[in-house]
């Protein structure tokens, strides 16, 4: 069931959970708004509350084969979905606010921030809970609620501001407030609240640690900094401050193989800074079927779905030689035949060539061969992604790349096994950057958000970057100014007249 503006007036619901392990729930009973709240336990299942809806991330889309990670990807003009039931909509700019993935993305944030303002005045609520405690708490889940709101306002831009429990219809019809209030009253301030607590640099069970607290915070200074807040210098120096701290902590580390990222026992460690948690056998990883190729009979899973599969022009734009694109790195395009679609003799079941490039990025060899439950978890941050925030941050904020940016830069592409960049010209080294992120943080829901805070998009024909307004993908398809924002879902607007629809929806 679809949970909107209203659900706190009418039930929020919060499972009580381990306080060992967040995703591993033992359900004793349920929490309301009602609800007398009076002990740690208690107040950390309102915190491990507002991390429910992190699974909008990667969660289930619009139709057969649909997850919520693709509707970026497909936006970019990089990815297909040619099983897909909406993904045709978005890379042929044909969408509309009544597109599934659209209402999930809106309603799944909302929700969360719902959650997230229950847990916030609850455990406030607790007097006997230790002040480290409750500082720590209330840490996790502000910046909870301003990841769910940085996510809204990188998509729709103007948003309803809900900092309270909703308690009254009334407030449900809620006017959009401007993108830099939402910035400047609740997601750098929330941010900037818990950089304050002890929380740890990393904690090994997913929940929010200082390293995520630096990891977001880095990220929304250089997209305040960009469009359409156009900060600038200031903005710009905010970032690279934070993403300097968590690369001089030291307590993260980018892995020596792109394919430890895809080895389950990898969770949280080394280079992961936030991930999506999953367990195989309480929520495991619907990615996993999405990235296959569409009903080739190479995985245990009753469904190869195929519904998001790189565009050859965009793979075979990385420079020649970069591991990234080797087999089995970033991508792959042969695989074995699973004894359950081709019999005992047949050669397909030693090679079994696909035709083209698929993601590599979230096969889980068990699920895939054995099992069908993806036990790997789906990345919202990591380190290469934060080297360069860094490297693009500094870079602008002092007007040329110093000695940390350059390293930042060319550490993540020596491990693509590819020549330093020594160019010290702003201009030339933030467009290296931003071809490094293109590269390295491929079908992790990066590249939409980097085309419209700077307004530019690498062709992959030409290899120049264009205007994003004018850019004509690979579809034939041209960007105008309409695709800068998502529309607010149909049903939203039906529900709050209050609500304005973006321009050309």
């Amino acid at each position: 069931m679809k949970k909107h503006l209203i659900l706190p007036i009418l039930a929020a619901g919060l499972t009580l959970a381990s306080c060992e392990d967040f995703l591993k729930e033992h359900p004793t009973g349920s929490l309301t708004t009602g609800s007398s709240v009076s002990s740690p336990e208690i107040a950390r299942a309102f915190a491990d509350g507002a991390y429910s809806n992190i699974t909008t991330w990667n969660n289930g889309g619009g139709g057969w084969g649909g997850n919520n990670a693709s509707l970026l990807e497909y936006m970019t003009g990089k990815a297909d979905g040619n099983s897909q039931t909406e993904a045709f909509k978005f890379y042929n700019l044909e969408y509309t606010s009544n597109a599934f993935y659209i209402d999930n993305w809106w309603s799944g944030m909302f929700s969360g921030i719902a959650r997230a303002n229950l847990a916030i005045q609850k455990i406030g609520e607790i007097a006997t809970l230790p002040a480290a405690t409750k500082t720590n708490m209330i840490a996790e889940v502000k910046t909870m609620r301003a990841l769910y709101y940085f996510q809204l306002v990188r998509m729709f831009g103007d948003v309803p501001k809900l900092t309270t429990l909703v308690t009254e219809l009334g407030q449900v019809a809620t006017k959009r407030s401007p993108v830099k209030e939402i910035y400047d009253e609740i997601i750098i301030p929330d941010l900037l609240e818990a950089e304050k607590s002890t929380l740890p640099w990393r904690d090994a069970g997913g929940r929010i640690s200082m390293g995520a607290i630096k990891s977001i915070l880095a990220d929304v200074y250089l997209t305040y900094a960009g469009f359409p807040v156009k900060a600038g210098v200031p903005a710009y120096t905010e970032s690279a401050k934070r993403s300097k701290e968590l690369l001089d902590n030291g307590t993260y580390t980018l892995f020596p193989e792109y394919t430890d990222m895809i080895n389950p026992a990898n969770r949280n460690t080394k280079e992961f800074i936030l991930q999506v948690q999953h367990e195989k056998d309480i929520r495991n990883n619907g990615m996993t079927p999405v990235i296959l190729p569409t009903l080739r009979g190479i995985a245990s899973y009753s469904d190869e779905y195929g519904g998001l599969i790189p565009r050859k022009e965009f793979v075979e734009s990385y420079e020649k030689g970069d591991k990234r694109t080797q087999e089995k790195q970033f991508y792959y395009t042969f695989y074995k035949g699973h004894p359950s679609d081709y019999p005992l003799g047949d050669p397909r079941r030693e090679r079994l060539d696909l035709g083209g490039y698929y993601i590599y990025k979230y096969f889980d060899v068990q699920a895939v061969d054995n099992d069908a439950k993806a036990n790997i978890n789906f990345t919202i941050y990591r380190l290469a992604d934060v080297m360069l925030m860094y490297a693009e941050a500094s870079n602008r904020a002092e007007g040329k790349p110093n000695a940390q940016a350059a390293k930042a830069l060319n550490d993540i592409r020596a491990r693509a096994k590819l020549a330093p960049v020594t160019t010290t010209n702003v201009d030339e080294f933030e467009q290296a950057v931003w071809a490094e992120r293109y590269f390295e943080l491929a079908y992790e829901d990066k590249m939409w958000f980097d085309m419209i805070r700077t307004r530019k998009v690498r062709n992959d024909i030409t290899k120049q970057w264009d205007d994003f307004v004018g850019h004509k993908t690979v579809y034939g398809k041209t960007f105008t100014a309409n695709q800068l924002l998502l529309p607010i879902p149909l049903r939203e607007i039906n529900n709050n007249r209050n609500l304005v629809q973006n321009p050309g929806f």
